[in-house]
């Protein structure tokens, strides 16, 4: 069980690792257009499936909340909470329609949609981002490894190299950890700045 725990760890540390290096000129980018967005008015939506769903309320929580800085509230929301409209939704139409309904009902123009799908073809979240391009609200996917189905409709894509779903969930909330601080980094910088001004 031994040689199992190191294995995982091994692996841990060498996908997240190689993730957050190919990725890092693209989460600054992402931090920077979020805090854009988000100082202006707009509203992050986030959804995902399972452990991804999980991400996702992760994330707005450390958003609407905060991760390390003590800052107002920031609007997000994760699409996955709601499970009167997910199910009316699933039971009416279809559950490939759960993530675009809310995003047309909720989505503006200049808004931010942040959709998460390890395989990186999740029917929902490809629906979704979709949708949201069509609404003119930037899109921003995690994935799995590039090719998959949703690295061709999003924005702005954070894969990570691999196949196995777990590993790509923890480079996923490191990514997702490591967005949020930039963020709250971006924003805290923007208000010094603006305090210095006056």
């Amino acid at each position: 069980m031994k040689a199992v725990i190191d294995q995982i760890l091994k692996k841990n540390i060498q996908i997240t690792t190689d993730c957050i290096h190919r990725n890092s000129d693209l989460l600054i980018r992402a931090a920077q257009f979020i805090s854009r967005r988000i100082a202006a008015g707009q509203k992050m939506m986030l959804f995902g499936n399972g452990g991804s769903a999980a991400d996702a309320q992760h994330m707005a929580a450390e958003f609407v909340n905060r991760i390390r800085i003590k800052h107002p509230p920031l609007a997000a929301i994760a699409l996955t909470t709601d499970t009167s409209v997910i199910t009316s939704i699933g039971n009416d139409s279809s559950f490939n329609d759960i993530f675009a309904t809310q995003i047309t009902a909720l989505g503006h123009p200049n808004d931010i949609a942040v959709g998460i799908s390890t395989s990186g073809n999740s029917r929902n979240v490809v629906k979704a981002v979709q949708t949201a391009k069509a609404l003119q609200i930037f899109t921003i996917a995690m994935t799995g490894s590039l090719g998959c189905e949703l690295s061709g409709y999003a924005d702005l894509v954070l894969p990570v190299q691999s196949y196995e779903t777990a590993r790509i969930q923890e480079a996923h909330i490191v990514m997702g950890h490591i967005l949020c601080e930039l963020v709250d980094q971006c924003l805290n910088l923007e208000s010094t700045n603006s305090k210095n001004l006056t």
